[in-house]
């Protein structure tokens, strides 16, 4: 299967979102892509420093979710958007699974929230397993995926050659200034990447956005912990991986014997 990873930048507002998404998409597209990945709350934009409700509307989001959705099926490409919307709960941070048709698959929710994020979201409660092209895949969300390496396990013992994991790690105004994927002095990002993918013999595929001062680069990394692709730093695009996926066999992932962890 060939996947692609999106890094666009931080968009300044819905219309932005969807001409990045457009863009990004029919470069994936014309590089024979299945499934193309966007980086976390990429519509509307994650709130870094203001929240915008009005961005934030019932109504403006659908609209914005319909035209990926034509994207999607104009292009023949299977998308992963990261979108905030309302829930019965509340306001969820999720990621949509569209398929190259525009049909919405299904949703994977944020249940893990950072501790900064409690007043933006409602966490989710439930964990989805998703099939396109005959292809399993699961998604965990950012921090959920960093620091709750359960979310990944969960997904590969159902069967999950891939983890997507849309993120936002990074800044427009300050921060360190990386230069080598996965180097010892980097932020624990993409540390966590490589691990998400050798303890459970999968595929794990990164997105972020294209910050100025990015904490880690969008990369697929393969079940050995190899990473077979990453973004330049700071660099908008799409990076492409054609992925072997008789080597995710979730080997590790599956002697998992919970059993042993009944005492919670």
């Amino acid at each position: 299967m060939k996947i692609a990873i999106a890094s666009p930048p931080l968009p300044k507002s819905i219309d932005d979102c969807l001409y990045w998404t457009e863009k990004l998409v029919k470069e994936a597209a014309e590089k024979q892509v299945e499934i193309i990945c966007f980086p976390e709350s990429y519509i509307p934009g994650y709130p870094l420093t203001t929240f915008d409700p009005l961005e934030r509307s019932f109504e403006k989001l659908k609209s914005a979710l319909d035209k990926v959705c034509e994207i999607a099926a104009m292009y023949s490409l299977n998308i992963i958007m990261p979108m905030d919307w309302k829930l019965p709960a509340g306001l969820s941070n999720l990621a949509f699974v569209i398929s190259s048709t525009g049909a919405v698959l299904g949703y994977q929710t944020k249940n893990q929230l950072d501790p900064t994020e409690d007043h933006l979201w409602v966490p989710g409660t439930e964990r989805a397993i998703f099939e396109v092209n005959g292809v399993r895949f699961g998604i965990t969300i950012c921090h959920e995926g960093f620091r709750y390496p359960e979310s990944v396990r969960w997904a590969a013992r159902q069967g999950a050659k891939i983890v997507f994991h849309p993120h936002c790690a990074g800044s427009n105004i300050e921060g360190p200034k990386l230069t080598e994927w996965g180097n010892r002095d980097n932020p624990y990002y993409e540390k966590a990447m490589m691990m998400r993918a050798l303890e459970n013999t999968i595929y794990f595929a990164s997105s972020n956005y294209c910050f100025i001062y990015p904490e880690s680069a969008s990369a697929i990394v393969a079940p050995d912990g190899t990473c077979t692709a990453h973004e330049t730093y700071g660099n908008a695009g799409v990076i492409v991986s054609d992925i072997d996926l008789s080597f995710a066999t979730g080997l590790l992932a599956k002697r998992y014997k919970s059993e042993l962890y009944t005492g919670e």
